[in-house]
């Protein structure tokens, strides 16, 4: 099986360590980024235990339930509630374009890692649905090391044949059926299909969405390179089309000005936070931005 970090193993490495890094800053702003309302009550009351990471005050160990399994686990209380954070992400064909060093799905990934990271560094729950013209990967939310691992490592696995198409819709029902309790969800795509909108509406209704939209520098402007052949990936569709004709490159631009503005729109109206988050920028600084941004509010 292919990977989306097509790089060799001594820069997946540093990545990783660099990812690591800056999942700790992302942590700190998730949990302080204004999604308060997602965890639950308030207060000391006592509701559970988990099991002991790392750097865990060891005054809260319960030494009962540690003696009776055998390895230790905290107290927690009310207002430790852990965030439960859920990932829908489109690996459709248009999402593996890119005219820069990353394509859309490169980018994409590497948002999910960092935040996939900074859950772990929360002892968050967090689950996933990945889709292109068929749901690829789902998991329900669950927290721990193993849950995280296995998620970052599925980010990294392209399929060997992609189906075309994008079923964004299905993920997002299938997201709504999915999560229990009220959640964080963040929905990373390129939003280049239709027929998601009621969908997104409705999961937006009774959790926390962050709509996190992928970019690239083509969907904008064109180099003026003469006639040259477009190809549609997911229809298979060939035109020509004149670059270096003024005419067209504005109707190229306003058509994406007003497909960028009709997103953002219908993502305010229905209380969903629209991010956008260009091939060209870095994951980590767009997304803590949007954390502090959320956080000053």
């Amino acid at each position: 099986m292919s990977k989306i970090f097509d790089e060799n193993s001594n820069r997946l490495v540093q990545k990783a360590s660099l990812l690591k890094l800056s999942a700790k800053t992302l942590a700190d702003n998730l949990r302080q980024g204004g999604f308060k309302s997602l965890y639950r009550g308030q207060g000391m009351d006592f509701y559970g235990v988990r099991e002991y990471n790392a750097g865990d005050n060891v005054r809260s160990i319960d030494w009962n339930v540690t003696a009776r399994l055998g390895h230790p686990f905290v107290k927690l209380y009310e207002e430790d509630r852990e965030l439960q954070v859920f990932f829908v992400l489109d690996r459709s064909l248009s999402m593996f374009c890119g005219t820069g060093t990353k394509t859309r799905i490169q980018t994409a990934s590497e948002a999910a890692a960092l935040l996939v990271l900074a859950c772990l560094h929360n002892h968050s729950s967090v689950g996933a649905v990945f889709f292109d013209g068929k749901i690829r990967f789902s998991t329900k939310a669950k927290a721990g090391r193993d849950q995280a691992m296995m998620i970052l490592s599925r980010l990294d696995e392209a399929e060997e044949k992609i189906v075309r198409g994008s079923v964004l819709a299905s993920a997002l029902k299938g997201a709504h059926k999915l999560l229990k309790k009220r959640s964080l969800v963040f929905v990373i795509s390129d939003f280049r299909s239709s027929g998601w909108q009621d969908s997104l509406a409705r999961l937006a209704e009774k959790n926390d969405v962050v709509a996190l939209r992928i970019t690239d520098a083509l969907d904008s402007g064109l180099p003026e390179i003469g006639t040259a052949l477009f190809s549609d990936v997911e229809s298979g569709v060939t035109r020509s089309f004149p670059t270096s004709f003024k005419a067209f490159k504005n109707v190229w631009f306003e058509d994406n000005r007003r497909r960028m503005d009709s997103w953002k729109e219908f993502c305010l109206r229905h209380g969903i936070s629209p991010v956008v988050l260009s091939t060209a920028e870095d994951p980590a600084l767009v997304l803590n931005r949007f954390f502090c941004s959320r956080r000053e509010k």
